[in-house]
């Protein structure tokens, strides 16, 4: 066949390219790797080094940590964006840092997720690291600038190690099927981690050598651990029986900077409660900073920083959730959050009455149920971004403190909570009442104005003793007027407004009141009891007349004034105003003072005697204590004319 002009060309030159090919070969002896070499000459690929990762669990399990292979190095290639090299698996969740994921579960399954060696420190620049009290009591808040890693920063992560903080809520779990026949709580997550390229699936199936496990407690798990590579969890939900049925709902994040949920269950709790009566509870926190410096204490007072939750214990949805900040969300019957349930019900704001006179948050609750035993939960919120529903920041899934028990009183009405009174502010918890008299702001009114008026009158007084005298001519060189003067005041608000209970309290602190009179329903004792008391004024009328005459509470108990109330009065009073106390023993003491006791010795942190200030559940050191006078004499205060029984 004879070719064409263009077919001989094409011909000639592709003869002459083979040519040159098997001259090529003829020549030289080029080398070409094999895949058992490229592992010979990059050992950092092989899963199988055992780099001794040291994971620790923020449980309380005592049990060692495995050591977990942990691949030291990843390419990264500038050409190709992360979402391209690098993508998680099909079944798996890449997690961001300080980032949260929320997802349904079913019984028997499991979600995996991973936590790339990519993820850094990236602190959210819209909220700050809110620390309220620290060791010097200084106000802490800061907000660190967020700013994208460079490739050479993201390089630099992948080579050093980090510390990772893992922590998940369950927001919604299974519930009995028979809620009036089962009282436990459904069974908890389990939290399982990986730092294996050989498990990127932990699980209750997954090799258990490679991975650590870590069960949720009462809805919340937390766990950090120190690693070089990508970090992979799994959290899986239990099998169910028959007594309960539904999914779990749960949220997880991960975290190099801190853990982004969290909760205390070792201290005290950090919520106090003050005082209840029979629909309403008052509670507190305690002091958020130990600073007097004004422009502190003004920025602190600019803030209502936690959230609070109540729970009635007969209740038991919340059981299994009381260290979720969601699942406290979710099933606490009275929330305190902006967006909560019956938060209608809960009225908070900053205060300085009590303990120090620093700054405070309180929480009151009304529409609670009479003769109820409570939960008060404590809890920083979470911080919710602006941009959509996900939780975003450092720590921004919200911090849940142990809880506080607390009750409410019976059903009678004869003790009110009052609190906000102008005078005597210092003033907040249950006194005698009635409620055909008015509502809690016509009653402290009653007791503030009668208080401030006693008051005048010892100013009057006051105003005869030489206070500006020179130092050798004053009454003292330890107290002065200003002393007498809080000291009055402390003790005046004390005696002139009774701390009531419900006459059914059995404590022995308490003292009877008001026995012959009816209950504000129309009840009155039967002569059994009455045969237990003496028929004497201090047990058949109140402290003051006129609560009697003006409120008609009916009978109730008081915790009497701390008899410290009275000695300081004395000791910082000049004596020519003829101020003088009882000593135990003496006639009078039994029904006008108790000796201060420590309430947190009692059973229920019992509040047995009453002073400006005084709560359930506090710690000794956070009283004020005033010491004794034990070689004071006489039975009553003549200067003023006031009884003190």
């Amino acid at each position: 066949m004879k070719l064409s002009p263009l077919q001989s060309r094409l011909a000639a030159s592709l003869i002459a390219s083979c040519l040159l090919l098997v001259l090529y070969l003829a020549l030289f002896s080029p080398h070409f790797a094999l895949a058992v070499e490229l592992e010979q000459t990059f050992p950092i690929f092989i899963d199988h080094l055992d780099l001794d990762v040291d994971l620790r669990a923020e449980s309380s399990s005592d049990a060692p940590a495995p050591s977990l292979a942990d691949p030291a190095y990843e390419p990264e290639f500038s050409a190709f964006d992360r979402s391209i090299l690098g993508r998680a698996p099909v079944g798996v969740t890449a997690l961001v840092n300080n980032g949260e994921a929320s997802m349904n579960l079913l019984e028997g399954s499991t979600q995996v997720f991973v936590f790339p060696a990519t993820e850094g420190s990236k602190r959210d620049s819209t909220r700050g690291s809110l620390e309220l009290r620290d060791e010097e009591g200084t106000w802490q808040g800061q907000q660190d600038d967020a700013q994208e890693p460079d490739e050479e920063q993201r390089l630099t992560r992948r080579q050093s190690s980090r510390t990772v903080f893992i922590s998940a809520n369950t927001c919604q779990q299974p519930q009995p099927r028979s809620p009036s026949k089962t009282t436990a709580a459904p069974p908890q997550l389990t939290l399982y981690v990986s730092t294996s390229s050989t498990n990127q699936s932990p699980g209750p199936l997954a090799d258990a050598k490679s991975q650590v496990f870590v069960p949720f407690t009462e809805g919340a798990v937390m766990f950090n651990l120190t690693t070089k590579g990508d970090v992979y969890l799994g959290v899986h939900a239990p099998n169910l029986t028959d007594t309960f049925s539904g999914i779990y709902n749960f949220k997880v994040a991960a975290s190099t900077d801190e853990l982004f949920h969290s909760y205390n269950e070792r201290d005290d709790a950090d919520l106090i409660w003050v005082d209840s009566d029979s629909q309403g509870a008052l509670l507190i926190t305690h002091n958020l900073t130990s600073s007097t410096d004004p422009e502190v204490e003004a920025k602190v007072m600019s803030t209502e920083p936690y959230v609070m939750f109540a729970h009635n214990k007969n209740d038991h949805s919340i059981d299994g959730l009381r260290f979720s900040y969601c699942g406290l969300q979710t099933y606490a019957q009275i929330a305190a959050t902006k967006n909560g349930q019956f938060a209608s019900m809960v009225t908070t704001g900053m205060t300085k009455r009590g303990q120090g006179n620093l700054p405070k948050q309180e929480f009151y609750f009304s529409g609670l149920n009479s003769s109820s035993n409570y939960l008060g939960i404590l809890a920083q919120p979470a911080n919710v971004s602006d941009g959509g529903n996900d939780l975003v920041g450092v720590g921004g899934g919200g911090h849940v403190f142990r809880a506080t028990n607390f009750s409410t009183k019976s059903d009678h009405g004869n003790c009110a909570i009052i609190l906000n009174l102008t005078f005597c502010d210092q003033v907040a918890y249950s006194v005698p009442s009635n409620p055909s008299f008015g509502n809690s702001t016509k009653l402290a009114q009653f007791y503030d104005k009668y208080a401030s008026s006693v008051f005048d009158n010892f100013l009057k007084s006051l105003a005869q003793i030489p206070c500006e005298a020179p130092a050798t001519q004053r009454y003292s060189l330890a107290r002065g007027c200003d002393d007498c003067r809080d000291a009055y005041k402390n003790w005046l608000c004390s005696v002139t407004i009774p701390r009531c209970e419900d006459f059914s309290n059995d404590a022995a602190y308490l003292h009877p009141r008001a026995i012959s009179q009816p209950f504000p329903n129309g009840d009155v004792l039967d002569a059994a009891t009455l045969a237990l008391y003496p028929n004497i004024t201090a047990f058949n009328s109140s402290r003051n007349p006129l609560i009697d005459s003006g409120i008609r509470p009916g009978p109730y108990k008081e915790v009497l004034p701390c008899d410290d109330l009275c000695y300081n009065l004395v000791q910082s009073c000049p004596s020519s105003m003829g101020f003088g106390c009882p000593r135990p023993g003496e006639i009078g003491f039994e029904s006008s003072y108790f000796r201060r006791g420590k309430s947190s010795d009692l059973p229920n942190g019992d509040v047995t005697c009453n002073y400006q200030g005084s709560a359930h559940v506090f710690s000794a050191a956070g009283r004020e204590g005033v010491s004794l006078w034990g070689s004071l004499v006489g039975v009553v205060a003549a200067g003023l004319g006031l009884l003190l029984i």
